[in-house]
């Protein structure tokens, strides 16, 4: 069997063990056999046999390829993953990109049938190398445009840490010119150069505080968080239960007439362009001063036409 067939067989493994908390043999086996034919496309000359000594050598294979443990459990009779919260994100995101990538390439001949967004690159070519100065602590030099100058503009930065938001990956870095924590877009980001120069990582500084109370991409800098209560149609109040705008939020009120949210977060750009984007489903309740910034938006916008 291919190693394509191997790496396809270890991530149903994954999928299946993580469907439950403890899943026995008996049960892997037989979610392996019923997925042969998957199996098969990824790989003609599959081999249907699956014993307890292929599944201790796979769980093998498994942490070497992807770092991830499978234990058993005695008093829970099964096997289960023990990862911690972030490694499991990770898994999850490995899954996801696994079964596109998979489902891609199994449909070219399906094309009509698939419409993929036409979007540019997003610079995630340079992760790797960013990864590697954000570890060992090196400084480094890219060309960086943004999209309000003419000019792209040479950048000397320490980098702290990655950060995605919406589909979109950003480092997160000391820009050397100005001793400024800033976020730059990796889809803007050119000529990445990897120094040897060291510098020594802010020992307060913690990215997941720093972006605590921010919406998306834009850093405080220095603004107090702020109670915003939001009213939306019975609708949207269902898209905004299935993902909510922001990890504080609490649910206030949940009936067949509007869906009250809470939300403890700083006031930055890309959260009012994100509450404007709701148009007439959603109403800023507090505070006052955000449904004067709401109002007097949607008036200017009104005059246009």
């Amino acid at each position: 069997m291919s190693k394509r067939g191997y790496i396809s067989r270890y991530l149903l493994i994954l999928k299946k063990i993580k469907q439950k908390t403890f899943c026995t043999y008996e049960e892997l086996k037989s979610y392996i056999e019923s997925q042969v034919g998957y199996l098969q496309m990824q790989d003609d000359s599959f081999n249907i046999g699956f014993s307890k000594r292929t599944l201790q050598r796979d769980i093998r294979e498994i942490r070497n390829i992807f770092g991830i443990d499978i234990e058993y459990s005695a008093s829970g009779k099964g096997y289960f993953i023990s990862q911690n919260e972030n490694d499991n994100m990770n898994f999850q995101r490995m899954i996801e990109a696994f079964d596109m990538f998979n489902s891609l390439n199994l449909a070219q001949d399906l094309t009509p049938f698939i419409h993929l967004e036409e979007r540019k690159p997003q610079g995630t070519e340079n992760l790797y190398g960013l990864l590697h100065a954000i570890k060992n602590n090196f400084q480094i030099k890219f060309s960086y445009h943004k999209y309000w100058e003419e000019a792209t503009l040479s950048r000397a930065t320490e980098p702290y840490a990655l950060k995605e938001f919406r589909n979109r990956w950003y480092v997160l870095a000391k820009d050397l010119k100005d001793n400024q924590v800033k976020s730059f877009a990796l889809d803007r980001l050119t000529n990445l150069e990897i120094t040897k120069r060291k510098f020594e990582y802010p020992k307060n500084f913690d990215i997941e505080e720093y972006y605590r109370y921010s919406f998306g991409i834009i850093s405080p800098n220095g603004k107090v968080p702020q109670k915003v209560i939001l009213s939306f149609d019975p609708l949207q109040g269902k898209y905004i239960k299935s993902l909510p705008l922001h990890k504080t939020q609490k649910i206030l009120t949940d009936n067949n007439e509007e869906l009250q949210i809470e939300i403890n977060l700083c006031i930055t750009h890309d959260f009012i362009m994100e509450l404007l984007s709701f148009g007439t489903n959603m109403e800023v309740l507090k505070p006052r001063s955000l449904v004067k910034v709401i109002k007097e938006t949607h008036e200017k916008a009104f005059k246009q036409y």
